[in-house]
């Protein structure tokens, strides 16, 4: 996506959510540039950073838990039928589930720490990943594997120099669509027993202070993490799979 389009997309929302600032007239709905404001203020003399840094930890280290399990087990998955047929069934079981729900019991067997609330966020990520490896490893034609291995490749080689490589677009595309749904159950975690996360910053602000500017504040703030995460997610699909465009 070019910054040009980039900076109109961004440049209609602001205008849209100035004109419905005028139209309701209320404080729920404050203009961009009072947001703006507090923003800066909250950023420079607040704690709004302090919040910011807490929630971006629990987003990374999560995200970074759930490829490290999700896709060598995908890629295991996809190269064996044997496990598939053994696990399969219990995945598709455990899929849909909503992972927001095991949100009290985590909290009550890890506490109120970090940990919980980051193993809510991995239980999301790794489905999602775990399955769309799965599936592409085990969508590769059968002739290229009997091809690589006729080359001598043992199975260390074909995972590496095939399933890896083939799989990569899948992993990448599993973080896309999950950073969404990553930063949404941020939110949620956020909001229970903890006093510091943007989660927790922008329901503390909006429902407790009635301080709705430090609350939108908030919601930029939750925002730019979920955009820079995808953007990030884009330039390592460019850098890794350079390939897929020629």
């Amino acid at each position: 996506m070019k910054r040009r389009d980039l900076f109109l997309a961004t440049a209609t929302l602001l205008v849209l959510w100035q004109i419905f600032a005028w139209i309701v007239r209320l404080p729920i709905l404050p203009a961009p540039l009072v947001v703006a404001k507090t923003l800066v203020v909250e950023l420079v003399k607040g704690d709004l950073w302090r919040h910011f840094l807490a929630s971006l930890w629990r987003v990374v280290a999560s995200t970074a838990l759930s490829i490290g399990l999700a896709a060598p087990a995908g890629l295991a998955l996809g190269q064996s039928r044997k496990l598939s047929k053994v696990f399969l069934p219990v995945i598709y079981i455990l899929y849909p589930i909503p992972k927001v729900v095991f949100v009290p019991v985590l909290l009550l067997f890890f506490g109120i720490g970090d940990l919980s609330k980051i193993l809510v966020i991995f239980l999301v990520l790794f489905f999602q990943i775990l399955v769309l490896v799965r599936d592409q490893a085990a969508a590769l034609r059968p002739e290229l594997i009997l091809s690589v291995r006729s080359l001598g490749a043992g199975r260390r080689a074909l995972f590496r120099f095939v399933y890896l490589p083939a799989s990569l677009p899948a992993i990448l595309t599993a973080l896309r669509q999950s950073i969404g749904t990553a930063v949404a159950v941020l939110y949620v975690v956020e909001f229970f027993a903890t006093n510091l996360g943007l989660g927790y910053y922008i329901a503390f602000q909006g429902s407790t202070l009635l301080n709705y500017p430090a609350m939108y504040a908030g919601i930029v703030m939750m925002s730019l993490l979920g955009l820079s995460l995808y953007f990030l997610v884009d330039r390592l699909e460019k850098t890794l799979c350079r390939w897929q465009g020629q």
